[in-house]
């Protein structure tokens, strides 16, 4: 028979599960985001017509993914004409911004690892209000927000998938 009280060492094994099972989704998120924001590189270089090498310092040089993004939407619209290449490519970097949402919050947000397994996390934004601001808003990721970075994750490989095809289809620079 154990020194412990009963179910002491229950708590800290489901917090280790949870704490495991939340940096595998955000070591995923990691590993996504960089594999799908590397594509940009080839947008830029056929969007450019710059060597892959010369879109690699660029896209090396614009330190923020916010920035590559509008540098290629702005090529994009100054490039392409109105239609369905450019109209696609759009949309795929819409959804990328939509994506850096998630990414952003994982990322740049204190992380909170309580005695009972929980974890939150507490994003370090102000958000300016009328007459007060708020911050250090809090998540717990529990089932349900884990659920839901599942549903990102699922987004972000649907996304990279819908980047190579659109690379293939108008014969971008993939070499």
């Amino acid at each position: 028979m154990s020194d412990q009280p009963q179910g002491a060492g229950a708590p800290q094994a489901d917090g280790e599960s949870n704490l495991d099972a939340v940096l595998l989704r955000v070591g995923r998120l990691n590993y996504a985001w960089s594999n799908t924001e590397s594509l940009l590189i080839h947008l830029l270089a056929g969007l450019s017509g710059m060597e892959q090498d010369a879109a690699v310092v660029v896209f090396l040089s614009v330190s923020s993914t916010r920035g590559r993004i509008e540098m290629v939407e702005r090529l994009a619209k100054l490039r392409l004409p109105e239609g369905e290449e450019q109209s696609e490519l759009l949309e795929l970097t819409a959804r990328f911004t939509k994506l850096s949402a998630v990414r952003n919050r994982y990322n740049h947000s204190i992380w909170s690892f309580e005695d009972d397994g929980s974890v939150s996390t507490i994003l370090m934004r102000i958000a300016d209000r009328r007459n007060r601001i708020h911050m250090g808003k809090r998540q717990n990721l529990g089932g349900d927000e884990l659920s839901r970075l599942d549903q990102d994750l699922d987004m972000m490989s649907g996304l990279n998938r819908n980047i190579w095809q659109f690379l293939a289809k108008y014969d971008y620079p993939i070499s």
